[in-house]
């Protein structure tokens, strides 16, 4: 499929049905190991859609708890981690990069000739020297990253949609990792498919992660917001004109159409002013951009994730860091803005 003049490999569920990618895995057992940000989502699309699928999990936490409320059944459907291993054919592992490096040991002797182990993320394989996710050489090791949280995968596909995915293969011993890893990303709920590899989907993954999709927006947004609020602006109309125009109104405009079609449905004044100062900015952000993206190349980001949240008191800090961010003047101010929607009324 072309691209704005690039052609890609993509797949899409016209070409590969839902009921074609049962055929290809109906003797497979799927076992989803982790319960956290994408097992949820996944697990139970897999299930909604007619695949044979168990849960792997630390038995006695909140998220054992979590699937057993979302249907997992103890005995039945949800098991401890090396026992769902054990029993599955396809181990999708789907714990945090950190937890997935403490749990390989016990997940590797699980990994016998002609099995498939599935990714969401290329971290720990792509990182392999760092992480000792090394996996043997006798299996399929695929990927299929939904491109958005697994809550998101999870509400598009209760509404009938589908959240794009990439897919890659790292590894495929049997000759059947391309027929497997469509169906299972047909399976979890993929709007299309395009084609990536591992160091792709991981540079790409961690570069736009804390650039424009969490980390940039936020320094971007606080910058504006601050700069409104030091010239006098109240609160509730520097995080309207920030934040609430932005997310409420515009970003609908550009997701159904285009950044073009988003310009047309705005002021003549807003149109000028915009592609005037859309250079400044590009030319400010780029460097910082190059910077990151040489980071996350030579494995320093990483390093830097590996090394921070190995640390036992990772949890505790993380909250605390959280807990600064919500309670800054702008996300309180925030917080206001959004009960008093009119829906919330």
């Amino acid at each position: 499929m072309n691209f704005g003049g690039v052609d890609e490999n993509v797949v899409t569920r016209d070409e590969f049905p839902l009921e074609k990618a049962r055929e290809v895995l109906k003797n497979e057992t799927i076992a989803v190991i982790g319960y956290g940000v994408q097992g949820p989502g996944q697990s139970m699309n897999l299930r909604d859609n007619g695949f044979r699928v168990i849960v792997g999990q630390r038995k006695g936490g909140k998220t054992w708890e979590k699937a057993v409320a979302d249907g997992w059944v103890p005995g039945e459907t949800l098991f401890e981690i090396e026992e769902a291993c054990r029993r599955a054919t396809i181990i999708q592992y789907l714990l945090s990069d950190a937890a997935q490096i403490e749990v390989w040991p016990r997940i590797k002797p699980h990994l016998t000739t002609g099995k498939t182990l599935y990714f969401s993320h290329g971290f720990g394989i792509t990182y392999k020297e760092r992480t000792g996710i090394i996996p043997p050489a006798d299996i399929d090791v695929i990927l299929v990253a939904p491109k958005g949280s697994g809550t998101s995968l999870r509400r598009m596909f209760l509404q009938g949609r589908g959240l794009n995915s990439s897919y890659a293969i790292f590894q495929d011993a049997t000759g059947q990792a391309k027929e497997r890893v469509i169906a299972l990303g047909i399976g979890v709920g993929s709007g299309y498919l395009f084609e990536t590899t591992f160091k792709k989907e991981v540079y790409s993954d961690l570069t736009g992660e804390r650039g424009t999709l969490m980390g940039a927006i936020q320094g971007l947004l606080l910058a504006q917001y601050e700069v409104l609020r030091e010239n006098g602006h109240s609160p509730s109309e520097a995080f309207n004109e920030t934040v609430e125009e932005l997310t409420q109104s515009l970003m609908p405009l550009f997701a159904e159409n285009g950044m073009d079609w988003m310009y047309a449905n705005c002021s003549t004044t807003a149109q000028r002013g915009a592609l005037d100062w859309m250079g400044p900015f590009h030319d400010a952000t780029k460097p910082v951009f190059e910077k990151l993206y040489r980071e996350v190349a030579c494995g320093n980001e990483a390093q830097r994730s590996i090394d921070t949240n190995g640390k036992p008191d990772y949890r505790e800090g993380l909250e605390k860091e959280l807990k600064t961010l919500r309670e800054s003047e702008m996300w309180r101010a925030g917080a206001v803005v959004r009960r008093l929607r009119p829906e919330n009324h």
